[in-house]
């Protein structure tokens, strides 16, 4: 009988369920959960210190709303891997699983794509930059972003230096009241690294100045072949950035399916003695 007793007890005692897997699964989910919770403060805090009129205006090119659709994603899907790990709850893990996975796919067929229909991907950037160009003035976020592109790239519009005339501030018309018409924003000037203050009206009436001239006093190559150069050359930098988002999602993708198959197993032990518990004859 005691030999017995101890066997029952040690049944009891036993589970499947790694507590490393489970903890090492938690503390994984809170770090990125932390993570989304700054995100969605960032993206919350930066869309309310603009003007609603000049928000919705910009919608599609947004940092800031992009920042917060990401975060507020990030928030459900880590949230169901903290609580589903830390109470061994199947339906929140798998949720958090094929959430996981499905981003995983999204992104492995958006790189594909990319490759394979680089024209189009090229025509979609085009698109962007242009659309981002006529709001330049709407969004201090989106306009810092655009002017740090051009200093960084050494570039100016899209395609070339006129680009500019897209947006209405700079526009070339006759009939543009603005006193930047013809103008490009100052991240177009060919700054010395002697200036200590830079002349935010270097860029006055470059639209106007053949491209020759123009190149004198400003960047007149577009962003998007600097882009294009910049990626062909960085191809490797790129893809271990790629490696280094992919890991996590795979790792995380990893523990939950670990850690669902082990707490079914836990659930037919605990049937298995409950049934054998209620009807000794078996």
């Amino acid at each position: 009988m005691g030999k017995r007793a101890a066997l029952s007890s040690y049944d009891e005692e036993f589970s499947f369920v790694s507590p490393f897997v489970k903890y090492l699964l938690f503390i994984f989910n809170l770090i990125f959960w932390m993570i989304s919770l700054v995100m969605m403060s960032i993206g919350v805090y930066a869309r309310m210190m603009k003007h609603a009129e000049a928000a919705m205006a910009c919608l599609a090119v947004d940092p800031a709303i992009l920042l917060l659709i990401v975060g507020v994603l990030m928030f459900f899907i880590t949230f169901c891997g903290c609580v589903g790990s830390l109470r061994e709850n199947i339906c929140l893990l798998q949720t958090f699983c094929i959430f996981l996975t499905m981003i995983f796919l999204l992104q492995l067929a958006a790189g594909i794509l990319g490759f394979v229909f680089s024209d189009k991907a090229r025509n979609k950037v085009s698109e962007i930059i242009n659309n981002a160009i006529v709001h330049y003035r709407d969004d201090i976020d989106l306009q810092n972003l655009i002017d740090f592109g051009q200093k960084e790239f050494s570039c100016c519009g899209g395609v070339t230096y006129t680009d500019w005339s897209q947006n209405m501030y700079f526009n070339c018309t006759t009939d543009n009241p603005s006193r930047e018409r013809c103008s490009v924003p100052f991240s177009c000037c060919l700054l010395s690294k002697d200036e200590l203050v830079i002349n935010t009206m270097c860029g006055q009436g470059m639209q106007e100045l053949p491209f020759l001239q123009a190149g004198a006093f400003i960047h007149t190559n577009g962003c998007i072949d600097k882009l294009v150069n910049w990626i062909h050359s960085n191809l490797l930098m790129l893809g271990g950035i790629a490696l280094g988002l992919a890991i996590p999602q795979l790792v995380g993708i990893l523990l939950s399916q670990i850690l669902i198959n082990q707490i079914k197993d836990q659930i037919e032990l605990q049937n298995y003695n409950l049934q054998h518990r209620t009807d000794p004859w078996q």
